[in-house]
């Protein structure tokens, strides 16, 4: 079992940063893949990024791509996802997410760790 929870959510500018967090506690962080997904009201959730255990590869959505990074620490059980040039349709709850199976890592059925959700919003 693992527990997610998120910080750094907020209001912002189109065109400005920000960088949420994602502390992970339980059992061994280092044993899964974590990502991060949005769901925006009235659409579907949507894959944003993952990342391997070892940190070592990263895949992005296609929206998000060239603008977003993720990376981990795991000598602090968390997980960033820096947001550059954000625009007024990246506004979303964004949930931080963790996964020990085989799934695809783009996939949200894939992940068997959800935390609450942290809510970005993009003004105009």
């Amino acid at each position: 079992q693992v527990q997610l929870v998120e910080s750094g959510g907020g209001l912002v500018q189109a065109g400005g940063s920000l960088r949420l967090s994602c502390l992970a506690s339980g059992r061994t962080f280092s044993s899964y893949a974590m990502g991060w997904f949005r769901q925006a009201p009235g659409k579907e959730r949507e894959f944003v990024a993952t990342i391997t255990t070892s940190g070592g590869t990263t895949l992005y959505g296609h929206s998000v791509k060239g603008r977003f990074t993720i990376s981990r620490d795991s000598a602090k059980n968390t997980v960033y996802l820096q947001m550059n040039s954000l625009k007024p349709e990246d506004t979303a709850v964004y949930y931080c997410t963790a996964k020990d199976t085989w799934g695809s890592p783009v996939a949200a059925g894939a992940y068997n760790y959800w935390g609450q959700g942290t809510q970005v919003t993009v003004s105009s």
